[in-house]
């Protein structure tokens, strides 16, 4: 049981920030920033869970079945993440690419202490064994200086490596044009890995400037133990809302304008270009496919098609898919139907994600999976990992990863750049160091 207790502030930004370094201090903690995106589907405008009761760690096998016990036994808020590995546990697959990050697999765990935000209102939500924490909790908020530590000397800036270089990336990707032209997919996430070695920083600083700089929908600071996932991504994967379910697939990328003449034209392009365009309806109607297999009969629609979005750095093409379940439904077993995401994997499904495991050169972990949540009530939203950095504090280890989807019509060398383009934020980040 959990004790709620709200309290109102009026100045919510240096309070958001507070809280941002309250949780410093904890072993697991997952921060859900929605940075005021006002889409339909938000739900809160932060929620911080932190403070683990008990826990569920795992590799893939079985893995689904595991999350789908622990749920159901814990009948409480959990949090925590799917790694894009878990397709083992989905279909017959292997991960057997090079890991320098060493996450399990899956991870969740039933926080003792949730925070969530909406408009000036702080609602606390307390397992009742801390409920007598609240008030101490929230005064201790809101004396902490949320800036974030003056760094006084300056550090050596990280040496910044490929896990392929150029001319390795444009073979890898003339053999998956190859697997298109005989017919074995017609799409694929192509995906390269960034990497530091014996790298120590401090993880929640590279979080708050990622954030600064990305400012997303769905951007996450997650951390268990000695391992971090600092998400800033733009892209939700699967919401469960009563018995809706809604699904938000990112395909088409733009860069932006300084100039507000030619980035409105530069976002009018990306919403009439044909490749971006063909891009996002196969993956729309590989959600479609995914979601029918939980859905009621006919409930299965597109909401958005190929509607465009503008972030920060880039001008995105989303598109929304909802449906209807019934109330027989779990929520584990829908979230299994439709994982790994389309957006990351390709079309068909299965085939897709054998020619990722034949030509990318690193093990993706976290990232192209999925950090979110699970309510009492078997309600649950997941980001997708992209846009993100990933950092292992034991053995020092810092990856970052991006792509793009490869069709038929792919030209490598806007391939290339645009894959240059979504590292960027991350690249900065790291650089300013």
């Amino acid at each position: 049981m959990r004790k709620q207790i709200v309290h109102t502030v009026e100045d919510i930004a240096s309070f958001k920030k507070s809280l941002l370094r309250w949780t410093e201090d904890f072993d697991e903690i997952v921060w859900l920033d929605s940075n005021e995106h006002n889409h339909s589907y938000a739900s809160f405008d932060v929620l911080v869970a932190v403070d683990g009761l008990t826990g569920i760690s795992t590799d893939s096998f079985n893995a689904f079945n595991d999350l789908k016990e622990y749920q159901s036994q814990v009948n409480d808020w959990i949090l925590g993440y799917l790694s894009y590995d878990l397709k083992n546990d989905v279909e017959d697959l292997v991960s057997q690419n090079f890991d320098g990050l060493d996450f399990p697999e899956l991870y969740f765990f039933q926080p003792k202490k949730i925070i969530q935000i909406k408009g000036s209102e702080i609602t606390f939500l307390y397992m009742n064994l801390v409920a007598d924490e609240i008030q101490k909790d929230f005064e201790t908020i809101l004396v902490i200086d949320g800036a974030p530590p003056a760094h006084h000397e300056k550090k050596e800036r990280p040496s910044i490596r490929m896990r392929i270089f150029k001319d390795e990336y444009f073979e890898k990707l003339e053999r998956i044009l190859g697997h298109i032209h005989h017919g074995d997919i017609y799409e694929v996430n192509f995906c390269q890995e960034f990497y530091c070695e014996g790298l120590d920083l401090n993880p929640l600083s590279i979080y708050e400037r990622l954030n600064e700089i990305s400012k997303p929908p769905f951007a996450t600071f997650m951390k268990v133990w000695d391992k971090y996932v600092l998400c800033a991504s733009p892209e939700r994967f699967l919401k469960k809302e009563g018995n809706k379910i809604i699904s938000q697939p990112i395909k088409g990328t733009a860069a932006r304008s300084h100039n507000p003449d030619e980035d409105e034209a530069l976002k009018k392009k990306l919403g009439k270009d044909e490749k971006e365009r063909s891009e996002n309806v196969m993956i729309v109607d590989l959600v479609r496919n995914d979601l029918s297999k939980n859905a009621l009969k006919g409930t299965v629609q597109v909401e958005e098609l190929c509607k465009i979005y503008s972030f920060p750095q880039v001008h995105q093409m989303i598109s929304t898919i909802s449906c209807e379940v019934g109330d027989d439904e779990n929520p584990v077993d829908i979230i299994r139907s439709c994982f790994p995401m389309g957006s990351m994997t390709g079309a068909p499904k299965v085939s897709a994600m054998k020619v990722i495991e034949e030509v990318e050169s690193f093990k993706r972990s976290v990232y192209s999976g999925a950090v979110g949540y699970f309510t009492p009530d078997g309600d649950f939203d997941f980001n997708v990992v992209i846009r993100s950095i990933l950092y292992n504090s034991t053995n020092k280890y810092l990856s970052y990863a991006v792509g793009g989807a490869i069709t038929a019509k792919s030209d490598p060398e806007k391939e290339y750049l645009e894959c240059l383009l979504k590292a960027k934020a991350m690249r900065q980040v790291l650089e300013e160091l």
